[in-house]
């Protein structure tokens, strides 16, 4: 195990669902050194018993890099822990925040909030596992539990099992009656619990997440927590990370749209050759040109396209061309 990667959670990107997979990270990588990378939650029983190599594997090129988990058996939660240093991770985080009725079922997620002293069992047997920062990422509350005294204790008992970095999703949970998207969404955003979890325990650190979207947003949380974390707008504008670079980390030698295409081309290559199809990969660049000439004709193509003879590398060939006349135009009409 690399652990010499340095951790630095100023800026992370959200584990997403069917979103922040192998390939979406190698994309978001060629465009930001800088952000921390999660994988999208993987359940307890898939990690220790399933295709590791399929469900776990990353590439160098990701790191920083963290594991989310999904699960409330401390002994199974221990196990993936080892393996996710054994693999090479810098960190394993527990997902307590996610409001789906199948994540309930199983018995993690959101609803474990309910659960604190079982939550702090399994972040204590997890600390115990492993030499990477266990982490836990949840929401300020859940159905008419929005309440400073709540979060801050449950916070705590997870600090005395051995936490240190807690990721805060600044909306309760509604456990039943919306659905996870209804999640994202409907229930109002409360920054100022937060904020307060921060001054309480200076100690911590504490980062944001939910509704952010700007630099401007983003320096304004920084005055209060220790990081942010952004995701569907990452997701939905993938080259903002370029600005985000720029602005937040001073980094000013990003690449260009076109550079990012002709590293993702010699990434596809190596993973066509391998198997993997081309929609596979390439779904995760439809936001590549949000807001840029020709954004629009870069969709439509990607759409009628990405899934016709997967195989055929040809196919990535043709559509990668068609990014790079883009980003010529777009150089062109500024």
């Amino acid at each position: 195990m690399d652990s010499k990667t340095e951790i630095n959670r100023k800026i992370s990107v959200a584990p997403m669902m069917d979103c922040t997979d192998r390939h979406d990270r190698f994309f978001l990588r060629l465009m930001s050194k800088n952000v921390m990378l999660y994988t999208e939650m993987v359940a307890t029983k898939s990690a220790i018993h399933g295709d590791r190599k399929k469900i776990l594997s990353f590439s160098k090129e990701e790191k920083p890099l963290a594991l989310q988990v999904g699960g409330s058996n401390k002994g199974e939660l221990a196990e993936v822990a080892k393996i996710a240093e054994d693999m090479g991770y810098d960190e394993i985080n527990i997902n307590l925040g996610c409001p789906s009725k199948k994540v309930q079922k199983n018995k993690f997620g959101a609803c474990l909030m309910k659960e604190p002293e079982l939550v702090a069992e399994c972040i204590d047997s997890m600390v115990n596992a492993c030499k990477i920062p266990v982490t836990a990422k949840t929401r300020i509350g859940f159905d008419d539990v929005e309440n400073f005294d709540y979060l801050n204790n449950f916070i705590r008992q997870m600090r005395d099992a051995g936490a240190k970095t807690f990721i805060l999703h600044a909306r309760k949970a509604m456990l039943s009656g919306l659905s996870p998207k209804q999640n994202l969404n409907i229930p109002k955003l409360n920054y100022n619990m937060v904020y307060k979890i921060k001054k309480e325990n200076p100690n911590l650190e504490i980062i944001i997440n939910g509704g952010i979207t700007k630099v401007s947003e983003i320096k304004d949380h920084l005055n209060h927590c220790d990081g942010v974390m952004i995701g569907r707008s990452i997701y939905q504008n993938p080259y903002s990370l370029v600005e985000i670079e720029k602005e937040i980390f001073n980094i000013d030698n990003s690449p260009t749209r076109e550079q990012v295409v002709q590293k993702l081309l010699e990434y596809l290559d190596k993973e066509v050759k391998e198997g993997t199809k081309v929609n596979h990969i390439m779904r995760h660049t439809v936001g590549l040109y949000h807001g840029q000439v020709g954004s629009k004709e870069w969709k439509r193509y990607l759409s009628d396209n990405m899934m016709a003879r997967d195989s055929d590398f040809q196919k990535a060939k043709h559509i990668m061309t068609i990014v790079q006349n883009n980003e010529k135009a777009n150089q062109t009409s500024q």
